[in-house]
C-alpha cells in the first residue's frame, strides 16, 4: 500500500526541514511528498546553496504564482498527482510529534472504521495559555469515530475535520471529486460533511499528533473567523441550520474553568477580548455580501481570494 503525503507550502523555513526530517523517519514508509509551492522565489531561499534534492529524494515540488494558490484548487493538485492507495495532506507547520504519526493515522482507513482520519494537533512548547487550551479543547486525548448520527450530539463539530493532517483513501477523494474548487477556508470540512452526510464515516484519531499552534494577535483571530463565517455563508448546503455558536459558547465556558483549574486566572480577561474579536470577524464574515470590497479586503485574511473570486 502506497501513501503519498500532499503539502502547499508558502516561504517555507527550516522548521518546514524538521517536518521533512520527520516524515522520513516515519515507521511506514511514504513513497513521495508532493508539494505545491506559492512562488518560487521563496523556496529559493531553503534550496540554494543546499543539498535538499540530495537529501529528500522522495520530494517532488510544483511551482505556483499566488494568485494561483486556493485552499481548494491546490489540493487538488496536489492529490491528482500522487497515484497512492491513500492521500495524507499536511500543512507546512504541522510537525510530526513522532515516528507513528503516520501508521497511527492510516490505521482507521486501512481497518475500514471510517473514510477520513485526522490527527490530533498539540500545543508548541512556546504557545501561550489560550492556545494551549484551544488545542486541548478541539483535539482531546480520546480517539472518535463521527457518523450522520452524532449530529444531533456534536451539531457542527460533526464535520469537524482538518487538513494541517488527514489522511483519505484515494477512493473516496475520487468518488467525492475531491475538494470543493474555490473557497476561501473550510474545504476540509465541507468535503467531510459530504462524506458523513452521504453514509461515510471520519476518524479523530488522537494517537496519531502532531505539533501545531499558533500565536494569534486579536486582529489576526478577527480576520480568520471572518474568513471562516465567509465559507460558511457560500455554503448553506453544509453549513445553514447548524449553529457554530452554540459551539462558541461552549468553548468560552470550558475557558474558564480551564484557566481556573491551571492557575491562569490572569489569562481570562485577554481571553474575553479575545473571544470579541473572534465573534465580530464572524458576524461580519456571515453578513460578508453587505459590506464594500473596502472592507472585505481589510477584514479577511485571504486577499488573493477576493481578487480572483468568481
Amino acid at each position: 500500500m502506497k501513501i503519498d503525503v500532499c503539502i502547499p507550502t508558502y516561504q517555507p523555513d527550516q522548521r518546514f526541514l524538521v517536518l521533512l526530517d520527520r516524515l522520513a523517519a516515519q515507521s511506514i514508509p511514504v513513497h513521495k511528498v508532493i508539494l505545491y509551492n506559492t512562488e518560487e522565489k521563496y523556496f529559493e531561499g531553503l534550496v540554494i546553496g543546499s543539498d535538499f534534492y540530495d537529501r529528500y529524494k522522495n520530494v517532488e515540488v510544483h511551482h505556483i504564482s499566488r494568485h494561483e494558490f486556493d485552499h481548494g484548487h491546490t489540493r487538488n493538485e496536489l492529490w491528482q498527482h500522487s497515484e497512492a492507495d491513500i492521500v495524507v495532506f499536511m500543512t507546512q507547520d504541522a510537525v510530526p510529534a513522532d515516528e507513528y504519526l503516520l501508521e497511527h493515522l492510516i490505521c482507521p482507513l486501512t481497518e475500514g472504521t471510517a473514510d477520513i482520519s485526522y490527527a490530533r494537533q498539540l500545543a508548541a512548547e512556546n504557545a501561550g495559555a489560550s492556545e494551549q487550551f484551544t488545542r486541548s479543547f478541539n483535539y482531546p486525548p480520546e480517539s472518535r469515530i463521527k457518523s450522520l448520527q452524532d449530529m444531533e450530539t456534536l451539531g457542527i463539530k460533526t464535520f469537524f475535520c482538518s487538513n494541517v493532517c488527514a489522511a483519505y483513501k484515494r477512493e473516496t477523494l475520487e468518488q467525492y471529486h475531491g475538494f470543493v474548487n474555490h473557497t476561501i477556508f473550510n474545504e476540509d470540512m465541507i468535503f467531510a460533511s459530504g462524506v458523513i452526510r452521504n453514509g461515510g464515516r471520519i476518524a479523530y484519531t488522537a494517537d496519531a499528533r502532531v505539533v501545531h499552534s499558533h500565536n494569534y494577535t486579536n486582529q489576526q483571530q478577527f480576520r480568520r473567523n471572518f474568513d471562516l463565517a465567509v465559507s460558511q455563508a457560500r455554503h448553506p448546503d453544509v453549513f445553514e441550520g447548524i449553529s457554530s455558536e452554540s459551539e462558541g459558547i461552549r468553548y468560552v465556558r470550558a475557558a474558564y474553568t480551564y484557566f481556573k483549574e491551571h492557575n491562569c486566572r490572569m489569562e481570562i480577561f485577554p481571553f474575553v477580548i479575545a473571544c470579541g474579536y473572534r465573534y465580530m470577524g464572524y458576524r461580519k464574515g456571515k453578513n460578508f455580501r453587505k459590506l464594500s470590497d473596502k472592507v472585505i479586503m481589510k477584514c479577511t485574511m485571504n486577499k488573493e481570494y477576493w481578487r480572483y473570486s468568481v
